[in-house]
């Protein structure tokens, strides 16, 4: 791979992460497209290697976490319980059963473009809609395993589906950056480790692009601590509405590539 690639995926790593780094998203999700359009990463290999820069960039964005306090709580511990065993699962999956990407893109189309729709009409008329109770922890649990597995599948970070999911039922946006960033950070690493030791029993571009992964990751470093440092300066109703415009962002943009 080339330097200006790498340098491409440096740039694209810090402006993604530095957007979605306060709401709790590492960003991932952006950046799948980008790697299979632009970069031209090879798939599988993409998968590992979006699992590579969640693990590179993560710590960014939890330093700063970390410092103020936030990463204590029960919310991590459920949403890390939930997606490590997932991402896994999904890994595995991805290797042997190789799941098509177009079902992947309906099924986040499907998802996150209503559910960004409605988490706007929300924020912006409170009034009109009843209050929710958060999800119970045996349902969070549950939720976090099922975007476990589509992230070992797919190599995205968890919090672009559990984030805009738990804040429409009622948990801040500043319980859940923290919790959904630390759940991405540990799958990232379990799953991109999954995929080391898949590459040595099967053929194929199954290891990820190591350059790639760590340019990208190095980008979203710095772009995720500088996004959690902006968090706690922004309104509780301004992340709301950057959510709900990043979930029905990424459900637009599957949506027209399933159309393409």
């Amino acid at each position: 791979m080339e330097w200006s690639t790498a340098f491409l995926g440096f740039v694209a790593g810090l402006l993604i992460s530095l957007v979605t780094a306060p709401v709790g998203v590492s960003g991932a999700v952006f950046l799948l497209p980008v790697q299979v359009s632009v970069l031209g990463v090879p798939s599988p290999a993409v998968t590992p290697t979006n699992l590579l820069y969640n693990v590179v960039a993560g710590p960014g964005a939890l330093l700063r976490h970390h410092r103020v306090g936030t990463l204590r709580g029960p919310l991590t511990r459920l949403l890390i319980t939930g997606t490590v065993p997932g991402v896994i699962v999904g890994a595995v999956l991805r290797v042997l059963a190789v799941p098509g990407p177009r079902v992947f893109r309906l099924l986040v189309a499907a998802l996150l473009l209503p559910l960004g729709v409605w988490l706007l009409a929300r924020t912006l008329r409170p009034a009109a809609v009843r209050p929710t109770r958060p999800p119970s922890p045996r349902t969070t649990t549950v939720l976090a395993l099922t975007v476990g597995v589509a992230g070992g599948i797919y190599g995205i970070g968890g919090g672009s589906l559990l984030g805009p999911i738990l804040v429409g039922r009622g948990v801040p946006v500043a319980a859940v950056a923290p919790a959904a960033l630390a759940s991405t950070f540990i799958t990232s690493i379990i799953g991109s480790s999954t995929y080391v030791l898949l590459s040595l029993a099967v053929t194929g571009d199954v290891a990820p692009d190591w350059l790639l992964g760590f340019s990208c990751g190095a980008g979203g470093l710095l772009g995720g601590y500088l996004g959690a440092r902006f968090q706690p300066h922004l309104p509780e109703t301004g992340l709301r509405l950057l959510l709900g415009t990043l979930a029905a962002g990424i459900g637009a943009l599957y949506a027209v590539q399933i159309t393409s």
